[in-house]
């Protein structure tokens, strides 16, 4: 049997392993982070990763980041988060995994 690329029939068991490997994850950022550009820093850190989601303002002061992805991908980019420029004003970040639900298709920030 040659080994190569698989068959065209075969790229919906492919797409289906690579959604299934992600992963989601919702952080909460508390602190001096409304106010300073840290969604707009988030913004542009997103560009060097593979990851989908969005960040926004709550109303009680913090930051919600929802962002899909590899997990060891995600785990990189909440450390770059917290390595940049704005992470100095993060003071509390609570972080909860769950199961991918594909519901992204880029990165935004919304309101």
């Amino acid at each position: 049997m040659e080994l190569g690329i698989a068959p065209f029939g075969c790229l919906w068991l492919y797409d289906m392993v690579l959604r299934m490997s992600r992963v989601r994850v919702t952080n909460f950022y508390a602190g001096r982070v409304q106010g300073v550009g840290f969604r707009y820093s988030v913004k542009t850190l997103v560009m060097g990763f593979e990851v989908t989601g969005a960040v926004r303002n709550l109303p009680d002061g913090r930051v919600e980041l929802i962002v899909e992805g590899d997990k060891a991908e995600l785990e990189a980019f909440l450390q770059a988060i917290r390595e940049s420029d704005v992470g100095r004003f993060i003071r509390q970040e609570q972080t909860n995994w769950f199961e991918a639900k594909n519901e992204f298709r880029g990165f935004e920030i919304t309101r």
